[in-house]
């Protein structure tokens, strides 16, 4: 443990923030869970309910996804990561259209 009062302090702050971004990463972690629970659901059922589920589920995780990389829990590059492969997950639902002969 630190003797000096700053160094102290600075422990503190270091704690305090780690179980704030230790609360960012559990929720960006939560609700790209639900999302992907949603597509899959989506893919065994499809309904347009279930689309609009996915639809606001993905919403929904880049939000928080965003929201963490302002205030610093994640890095961009991790997000923009999350973000894709939440993304490819949507678009394998969908019918492909560009192989229409």
């Amino acid at each position: 443990m630190a003797n000096i009062k700053s160094a102290i302090k600075r422990v503190e702050i270091a704690e305090r923030n780690r179980l704030r971004n230790k609360s960012y990463k559990s929720s960006v972690k939560t609700f790209v869970k639900k999302c992907f629970a949603a597509v899959s659901s989506h893919a065994a059922s499809p309904t347009p309910e279930s689309e609009q589920a996915v639809q606001a589920s993905l919403a929904s995780a880049y939000s928080h996804i965003d929201k963490a990389v302002k205030r610093g829990a994640l890095h961009s590059n991790t997000a923009a990561r999350k973000k894709s492969r939440l993304m490819r997950a949507v678009k394998g639902l969908e019918p492909n259209s560009s192989t229409v002969s």
